[in-house]
């Protein structure tokens, strides 16, 4: 199993990438993500964890240029969830939303290839399936409860 990669961040805003033990760009730290590295940016002096910080610049950058991923509605509806009581049940959420996404298109690339129709219609089943799984768990805390009570 590989480590962790650290990126170190200097006060210059300089990121240095002590696996490779050269100064990198938003661009590689793309790179990285694309290429499924796991990587940690650290600040330099602190060790204060800064990957959601550099990840959400790439995504600012990305969202700057060429077809944005996110409306406006779209990010107003995340900046909503922020601070209310179903934050970290929406995080949770969502998390799992792009993990079943992420496994389906993993799946289905291959068998789109061969026989589209079928591939679909698995796809299909399979997504089903993961969805009712996922908000099952949801309703699974203490004190909710979907089912009906025996009592009348």
């Amino acid at each position: 199993m590989t480590e962790e990669r650290i990126i170190k961040k200097y006060p210059n805003r300089r990121l240095y990438d002590t696996a490779e033990s050269k100064y990198i760009t938003f661009t590689d730290i793309r790179d990285l993500v694309m290429s499924g590295v796991k990587f940690k940016v650290q600040d330099s002096a602190s060790k204060e964890d800064l990957t959601r910080q550099i990840l959400m610049q790439i995504i600012i950058e990305e969202e700057s240029g060429g077809r944005p991923l996110f409306s406006a509605d779209m990010l107003a509806q995340l900046i909503r969830f922020y601070g209310g009581t179903m934050q970290g049940v929406f995080a949770r959420y969502l998390e799992d939303s792009f993990n079943i996404f992420a496994t389906q298109q993993n799946d289905a690339s291959a068998d789109f290839i061969n026989n589209p129709v079928d591939a679909f219609n698995t796809m299909t089943k399979k997504n089903l399936e993961m969805w009712t799984n996922m908000q099952k768990s949801f309703t699974q805390v203490p004190g909710f409860s979907t089912k009906k009570s025996d009592k009348p």
